[in-house]
């Protein structure tokens, strides 16, 4: 620090002084958090520092390990409000539920942190909902909401108001076989929408969604635009039948356009957006993102101008809370028979859509996301899925043929964690293998090769996905 003592004007010193400052932060926030050379880390750590050595129920249930005392404050704050249940007003505590809604807590969907499954015939809608609209776009490229039901069909409202609608599922089974022979039956869901309050519109747009699992959320926002926008390739430039594009939909909160990261389509633009979006369809509850009830506007509607129901400070807690789980370490990755699945999984070009991995950007405000070297097993891009996965609904830039990759990370734990092995948007898929040979589009060539696979080779192509 002596040129320091050196530099005799005031004005001069301060202006060194906060010089010297910016590049020790910056030198800070750029250096690996985990002091770890790239030889050390390798891909059990799925979550880079943020990683949770847990086979347990609880496994997608750990904060982030060293987060500020004040951090980890808003980490609790947050997952106790992502916990509680809603109830109808007037109530002393929390009151603000629907006058319609899906369901009356974050965690009642989004169970341990978890996957939702859907709902088999009879049965009501737990942890899956339905996103409706009608043809056309909205003044911001966005869905147009239904008349009289909105964006989001709700199957449960409060005491003396009706529910906007069901849904009735039911499912017809269709043999798959291998080249070997061998055969596996997958099931084709349809959906029927009945019991609702008005006649909808004809030519309603009807797209299922479960409930996708909340750990590892603030790994992925903080995957740079840039790298998203790199792996993009919607005119097939490179000729190898793969054109992910992004989604650009529209950030309430800077009134533009931006890029979409989160939702089965990449609706959403960060986990704010995403959890006002949830607060405000899935259970009615006002917020200052989204401050008009879901049934504004229909006949439900009570016609109050309430305060907010959740407050900004929890609104950015919970948001949080999303933001700060870990995700679970990968297990088993040196198995002989995981390594050869992860070698077929490349061959198959499984690994063109689910990046296995990427290095977040450096964020000198929140180190704990700050430059990772992560395991997430997506590309955050949309790709066409094919007819048969096809809602045939357009979300922002997604169209009814795409979807955003899912995230795999974690995906071996599900049966453990949650109780039920289903996958894909719809849950139709009642394990990994079948959720493989729905894939169609640009998929489509991804599945032949493992229709072609031996029973040996399949075993170690799943063997390697529960690994992760």
């Amino acid at each position: 620090m002596a040129p320091y003592k050196n530099v005799k004007n005031k004005k001069m010193r301060f202006t060194y002084g906060i010089a010297i400052l910016c590049i020790l932060v910056f030198a800070y926030g750029c250096r690996k958090y985990n002091e770890l050379d790239e030889e050390t880390i390798d891909s059990r750590f799925s979550g880079g520092v943020n990683t949770a050595f847990d086979e347990s129920s609880g496994a997608f249930s750990h904060v982030f390990p060293e987060l500020s005392a004040n951090d980890l404050a808003v980490h609790e704050v947050g997952d106790h409000h992502f916990e509680i249940s809603f109830v109808t007003a007037p109530a002393l505590i929390r009151p603000g539920l629907g006058p319609v809604y899906n369901n009356v807590s974050c965690a009642s969907c989004h169970i341990a942190d978890g996957r939702g499954k859907p709902a088999l015939p009879g049965e009501r809608l737990l942890s899956m909902l339905f996103r409706i609209s009608i043809p056309g776009e909205d003044a911001h490229g966005g869905p147009v909401s239904v008349p009289g039901f909105g964006g989001q069909l709700q199957s449960n409202a409060v005491y003396g108001k009706a529910l906007e609608g069901s849904v009735n599922i039911s499912f017809t089974e269709e043999a798959v076989y291998f080249s070997d022979g061998q055969s596996i039956s997958l099931r084709r869901p349809s959906y029927a929408v009945q019991n609702t309050y008005i006649p909808p519109p004809s030519g309603m747009l009807l797209s299922p969604r479960v409930a996708p699992p909340v750990f590892g959320l603030g790994l992925l926002q903080a995957i740079p635009e840039s790298t998203i926008l790199g792996w993009a390739d919607e005119q097939d430039a490179d000729g190898d039948g793969i054109s992910g594009k992004p989604n650009y939909v529209w950030n309430v909160r800077a009134g533009a356009t931006t890029l979409g990261r989160f939702g089965w389509k990449a609706g959403a633009p960060d986990l704010l957006q995403q959890t006002a979006g949830a607060y405000n369809e899935d259970m009615g509850i006002t917020n200052p993102v989204f401050d008009q009830e879901s049934s504004f506007g229909q006949s439900q509607y009570d016609g109050l101008n309430d305060e907010v129901e959740v407050p900004d400070s929890i609104l950015k807690a919970v948001a949080f809370y999303t933001q700060t789980l870990s995700v679970p370490a990968r297990r088993n990755s040196k198995d002989p028979v995981n390594v050869s699945g992860e070698k077929l999984f490349m061959q198959a070009g499984c690994n063109k859509c689910h990046k296995p991995s990427v290095r977040t950007g450096v964020d000198v405000s929140f180190r704990s996301v700050s430059n990772q070297l992560i395991f997430p097993y997506t590309d955050m891009l949309l790709h066409d899925m094919g007819i048969d996965l096809a809602d045939n609904r357009p979300d922002f830039k997604a169209n009814g043929l795409e979807w955003r990759t899912a995230p795999l990370w974690g995906i071996g734990l599900t049966q453990l964690v949650n109780g039920h092995s289903n996958f894909l948007h719809d849950g139709r898929a009642r394990n990994l293998m079948e959720a493989i040979l729905w894939h169609g589009g640009e998929a489509k060539q991804a599945k032949e090769f493992v229709l072609q696979m031996s029973k040996s080779d399949r075993d170690a192509l799943l063997s390697f996905l529960s690994s992760l």
